[in-house]
């Protein structure tokens, strides 16, 4: 079921043209305002958030097309990134199967830079990207990595895949990796249907 990765590896014109800030309407700029303090706030993007003429990239210029639903999903992001009780290399490596299965560039380009930063080896991103087996000294980073790769593959675990998740992680950390791979996930859609590269 790969039919909507067809244009991996060819360059396709972005669909939506990225919003100018003289454009903005008061409630895009609201939002605007909050997605940039966010990102000074975070510090750690590897990539700016804006341009050089202040447009914004990757999937935050999606969310100026509805303020309202924008806001849900930044807020739903922060969250996802820094409000759970994974450690940041099990994050990363959760967010790194995502982008893997997806194929999303995008994702891969700022969450591989991400993973290095937080110890992960070139190595171990490698095998993840390929969707090889992932040297892992972790129990608890190899429960997520598994888990991550099942649900961006079939958006469920079997009985045997939760079981081991729910012993090796408890209920309340599976939920969260749902989730962040829910999120992930949709991002990558997002990314994918404007044609967002960069």
């Amino acid at each position: 079921m790969t039919h909507h990765h067809t244009h991996r590896g060819t360059y396709m014109p972005a669909r939506v043209d990225a919003f100018r800030p003289a454009d903005l309407t008061a409630e895009q700029r609201e939002l605007y305002d909050r997605l940039l303090d966010s990102a000074r706030a975070t510090g750690s993007r590897p990539f700016p958030l804006a341009d050089e003429e202040g447009r914004l990239r990757g999937p935050f210029n999606g969310m100026l097309l509805s303020p309202e639903l924008g806001n849900a999903l930044q807020e739903l992001g922060t969250v996802v990134r820094y409000g759970t009780g994974f450690t940041p290399r099990q994050k990363e490596l959760a967010i790194l199967a995502v982008a893997a299965h997806e194929r999303s560039e995008y994702e891969w380009a700022v969450h591989s830079h991400a993973g290095l930063k937080v110890g992960l080896t070139e190595e171990q991103i490698a095998a993840v990207r390929a969707g090889a087996d992932c040297r892992l000294d972790d129990p608890l980073e190899a429960t997520v990595l598994a888990a991550a790769r099942e649900l961006a593959a079939s958006g469920d675990l079997t009985d045997d895949s939760f079981t081991e998740a729910t012993g090796t992680l408890g209920l309340t950390r599976l939920y969260e990796l749902v989730t962040l791979v829910g999120y992930y996930r949709m991002v990558a859609d997002q990314l994918r249907v404007l044609r967002v590269t960069d």
